[in-house]
């Protein structure tokens, strides 16, 4: 993803609704996910809820809906858990494709541009659709691709196994109460994978020797995962570490897959570094 000359108002608002749009579906899939698993369960949600943050690059953190009681079962827990995830998956790969086939391999700028993060099913996608990426060249997203990637992202961050996110949901469902001792090792970790991922680009790039700007944008690769564990430290400080309890209910067998395989989409999606200028 390349920064390039800043475009006029008429470009700004031509290019809004091909990367709005998309974006808008793919959250909106998310979070009706949630909404449709809950009234299955006769548990009493909200509508979606959206975040709107105007000096972000996307322009949103998503949105939220809002569970009004307690979720007594573990198989309703699971379900409104994972549906989200993976209605949002339902929308936002065929997102990405289309975005990734339409957008060009173009030779790279010689100023500064950003580098999109870059997961396991991502590469995947980008593989098979352009091939082998030429030595200096990369791909230049077209604005319904950079929708598509920040769909994967957003679930990606969500699928964290930690608190009242959707992967803490599912994690909880799965393992109970055991859950809550792993989500405080998760945010304790998270400040060590923010410092490993700025080390892992860092490091190389001052062995080469470089210096300045440079080295400032790859040691500081892992940032986000820092400011996110914050965000996350600020959430349990209004919700409390814990999750809210189920009932003692017993996992179905078909649930339990669903569950190993809704959390193994984090693994799928994960992006070390989110964004970054090169």
């Amino acid at each position: 993803m390349v920064l390039g000359h800043a475009p006029s108002s008429f470009e700004e608002l031509g290019a809004g609704w091909v990367f709005s749009l998309p974006l808008m579906g793919i959250l909106l899939a998310h979070e009706f996910g949630h909404f449709f698993a809950g009234m299955y369960h006769r548990v009493d949600v909200s509508l979606p809820y959206f975040i709107p943050v105007p000096f972000f690059l996307l322009g949103t953190m998503g949105a939220v809906i809002q569970i009004r009681e307690r979720i007594r079962s573990r198989n309703a827990l699971l379900d409104i858990g994972a549906a989200g995830p993976l209605a949002g998956m339902v929308v936002a790969i065929p997102v990405v494709i289309y975005g990734i086939a339409m957008s060009p391999i173009d030779p790279l700028p010689e100023g500064n541009y950003m580098i999109e993060g870059r997961s396991i099913l991502y590469l995947g996608l980008l593989y098979w659709l352009k091939g082998p990426i030429p030595g200096g060249h990369d791909i230049m997203l077209t604005p319904t691709a950079l929708a598509g990637w920040a769909g994967l992202l957003v679930t990606m961050i969500n699928l964290l196994p930690f608190g009242q996110l959707d992967g803490g949901h599912v994690a909880y469902a799965l393992w109970g109460r055991r859950q809550d001792r792993f989500s405080r090792y998760v945010i304790r970790l998270l400040p060590a994978l923010a410092l490993l991922v700025c080390v892992a680009y860092g490091l190389p790039t001052y062995l080469e020797g470089q210096r300045g700007d440079r080295l400032v944008y790859d040691a500081s690769a892992g940032l986000h995962w820092l400011v996110w564990a914050f965000v996350l430290w600020i959430l349990t400080r209004a919700t409390g570490p814990d999750h809210p309890p189920t009932e003692d209910s017993v996992l179905s067998p078909r649930r339990r897959i669903v569950g190993w395989l809704t959390l193994s989409l984090f693994a799928l999606l994960f992006m070390p570094a989110w964004l970054r200028m090169q």
